[in-house]
This record gives structure tokens, sequence and C-alpha cells, in this order.
């Protein structure tokens, strides 16, 4: 059965250890942790400066069989400095991550791309590649430019990391995938909602955070997407829904989210 991974977004709320429990509960093979936080009103946890709670999710892991395939969520702004996220990317390794999600937030391309390459060589010191994430609302909004930036850092390992959700608000196009080439997309973060004509800023932002559906509850074309990727693409579901951390079901809608993707998977047509 195909590995499937949950993103940390999904139950942001959760420290490592209790999203790993819940992960194995679930059926998951792998989790990704956010070690930063991304917004003020949304936790990281930083295990790199949090040696009791590394030690709790090092030990989930060994009690539970879940592996960690990512961890993120690295700001590229125009102060950034690689050489100062030797600490993250320890940690990282300890707990065996591949991938490190990094953002794009630099109006100067050129300087984007050339810090993603010093941060690919550092990263790659531990055994680990960053991918880009593309958003709407940034300056690297669509899969094109995404793809531009990386083959800018003239660097094979790294990848760009494609999110259904923005994929789809971006106007990004099926063709786009095509003509990339394969290995730079790694893992991908699958998610449903609803499709409209055009969206503000307000509404893509809450959309990402708080308002995105399961598989088979929206309108994407998830198993269009899904079907010009490459055919062994590693699966991270993020599918934050407001409130999701007061439900008392958190296994049982974890699960839900599973048995969604599964059944989206068989559909298609390698499977």
């Amino acid at each position: 059965m195909r590995p499937i991974s949950l993103a940390h977004l999904t139950f942001v709320n959760l420290p490592p250890p209790d999203l790993i429990r819940l992960a194995a509960d679930a059926g998951f093979a792998s989790v990704g942790l956010r070690l930063i936080a991304v917004t003020p009103t949304t936790p990281g946890f930083p295990l790199m400066d949090d040696a009791p709670m590394m030690r709790e999710t090092l030990a989930a892991m060994r009690a539970t069989g879940v592996s960690v395939h990512d961890i993120e969520f690295v700001r590229l702004t125009p102060e950034f400095d690689a050489s100062s996220m030797d600490a993250f990317l320890s940690a990282g390794a300890e707990l065996g991550a591949k991938h490190v999600v990094t953002a794009p937030y630099d109006p100067d391309l050129n300087r984007l791309a050339d810090n993603l390459a010093r941060f690919g060589e550092a990263a790659d010191r531990f055994n680990m590649a960053p991918v880009l994430e593309f958003f709407p609302w940034t300056n690297v909004p669509n899969l094109n430019t995404a793809l531009d930036i990386v083959a800018r850092t003239h660097d094979p390992k790294i990848g760009v990391l494609l999110d259904t959700l923005h994929f789809d608000r971006s106007y990004s196009r099926l063709s786009d995938i095509t003509m990339a080439d394969p290995s730079r997309f790694p893992f991908v973060h699958l998610c449903d909602a609803m499709v409209l004509p055009e969206y503000s800023q307000e509404a893509l932002l809450y959309t990402a955070r708080d308002a995105r559906l399961i598989p088979g509850q929206g309108q994407i074309a998830l198993d269009a997407v899904l079907a010009k990727l490459p055919p062994d693409i590693q699966i991270a579901l993020e599918i934050p829904v407001a409130n999701i951390t007061e439900n008392k079901n958190q296994i049982a809608l974890a699960k839900k989210m599973l048995a969604a993707t599964r059944v989206l998977l068989e559909k298609l047509p390698s499977n």
C-alpha cells in the first residue's frame, strides 16, 4: 500500500510527539514537522532548541514506526543567511528528514535564487534538500516561476513543492507539470477546495490556512494533477480546517482524510 505522509499544518497545534502518535493511529507512514513558525498566530516547535521535546519526538518515532519526511518552514527573505540554519538542519538530520520546505519572500528573484542555492549547499551537508513552495500571493505565484527560480540555482537536488490548492488558485496549467523535469517534484501537498473564477488575497490566505477540504469534497481536478506528476511521488496531506484542534475525533478525521486519498489514488490509471 502506498505510504502517505501527514503535513503538520493539518493539525498544527499538536506538538511533534502527539502528531506522530496521531499519524500512527490513523495509518500514516510519515509526517512533516513545523520547527519554525509561519505566522504570529500559529505555532512552530523548535526542536533544535528544545532537547526534552526532541527526545520525546524521537521516542514517539521509535515506538510507532512513523518517520519524519520533511521539516519546515524556511522563509527566504532579503535578509536570509544560510549559515545561520545549521541548528535547524542538524535537528532535521537527527529526525531523519530528507526535505526542507522553503518559501519565497524576496522581491529580488536573483537574490532569492542565490539564497536558495546557498541553502541547498547547507542542507546537503545534512543529507537533506530544499523544496521551494509557491504561493499565489507572493512574487513566486505559480509553478512556472518556481521552476525558473529552482533552475537558476543550478542544483539538481533542489525541488519544487506543488501544493494542489496553490497550483489551482495560481492558474497554473497541467502542461506546466509535463514540461518540467519530473525529478523536480519530490513530493506533493494534497488537499481539495472549491473553485471560483477569482480570489481576493484574504480569501487565498484564509483557505490556505483554515478552510481546505478532504480530497473528493471540493472541485479541484486532483486526479488530473496527480496523473501528470511522477507515479511514485510522495504524497503529504495538508488539510487544515478551522477549529480542527478542538475536534475531539481527530483520529477519526485523520483516518477519513487518508481513506479519501486512497480512494482517489485507486482511480488513477497507474493504480
